[in-house]
């Protein structure tokens, strides 16, 4: 990384780990909410900050794909946005994406994993990884379906320069209000786009705010089977079960989108790429749009006991 680039990426600290009354570590980042009119209400580190969203744009990433002419069942749609745990209903729904393009999953050319889900990896045992088991597989699956509707080439689906990926940087300049001029390449394979965390909070607060039928496709297949978007268990899956209207997704390397129809938005990036303390700071960040998420503890251990816990800082904790 660009030694100048260190400072602005640090950010303010949003977790802290508390073990018997004192702070023991935190973790420092990036987080802007924005109230019903899109209008900025909260700000802590750099709004303006470049980052890569990661895997929470995939709702993005779906619309261009419904826009070029993808027609789905909502399930698969949800798959679509997803980053699934890697049950066996996931993989299922991946391949019936495949198959209603006349495809099968030689087509993905994502990079092969094992389920992402503690208790799917658990059961995929000793198998060896591959495409349709990784967590982006909806993704690529609407990809690659995408492309064949439409007659592009598929072999090179992946490329920046493919017809597909040029819509989905279309989709995504137009809802951020930014034009894309960092490309990367994620870590399923798939171009990679930077923004700053003003235009990620903007592109997701329109999203789930549009009338656009593509966008509102996305919405509500998300919202109808949120399990498809993550896992039983997992943080995006209850959230969006618990609050209604709420859309949300995380990105790896500590990024956080979510967003209330007509009420807010919520993003973060974590400095450190951390993940540890999500549900305290998703439930910290949801209160500023009046919404209240009920999760465990998150505790801190000492000799078998619980002696602290993992909290969101004091600068979530002022409400206004």
């Amino acid at each position: 990384m660009n030694r100048e680039l260190r400072p602005a990426l640090s950010g303010e600290i949003l977790v802290e780990t508390i073990r018997d009354g004192m702070v023991e570590s935190v973790h420092h980042g990036h987080l802007l909410i924005l109230d019903e009119a899109g209008r900025e209400v909260k700000s802590i580190g750099g709004a303006d900050l470049v980052i890569y969203p990661r895997s929470a744009i995939k709702g993005i990433q779906s619309s261009a794909m419904v826009r070029a002419g993808l027609k789905l069942e909502a399930q698969e749609l949800a798959l679509v946005s997803a980053s699934h745990a890697g049950s066996q209903r996931h993989l299922e729904s991946a391949e019936k994406i495949l198959k209603s393009a006349g495809l099968n999953p030689s087509s993905l050319k994502n990079t092969p994993d094992r389920p992402l889900g503690v208790k799917e990896r658990r059961a995929w045992g000793d198998k060896a990884p591959s495409s349709l088991a990784a967590n982006c597989s909806g993704k690529h699956a609407g990809m690659v379906a995408t492309s064949k509707i439409n007659g592009w080439d598929i072999e090179s689906y992946k490329n920046q320069d493919h017809p597909l990926q040029l819509l989905i940087k279309k989709e995504l300049e137009n809802l951020s209000g930014e034009v894309i001029e960092k490309i990367s390449v994620d870590g399923c394979g798939a171009p990679l786009f930077a923004l700053s965390l003003r235009g990620l909070a903007k592109s997701i607060h329109n999203l789930v705010n549009s009338n656009d039928q593509a966008h509102l496709s996305v919405f509500h297949a998300c919202r109808e089977f949120p399990e498809m978007v993550s896992g039983d268990g997992r943080i995006i899956t209850e959230s969006m079960r618990q609050i209604p209207n709420l859309f949300a997704k995380d990105g790896a390397e500590g990024v956080m989108i979510a967003s209330i129809r007509g009420k807010g938005t919520v993003v973060w990036k974590m400095s450190d790429g951390s993940q540890r303390g999500d549900w305290p700071l998703l439930a910290a960040s949801l209160s500023h749009l009046g919404a209240e998420l009920h999760f465990d503890r998150v505790p801190v251990f000492g000799d078998g006991r619980v002696v602290g816990e993992i909290r969101a800082s004091k600068l979530l904790s002022d409400v206004s």
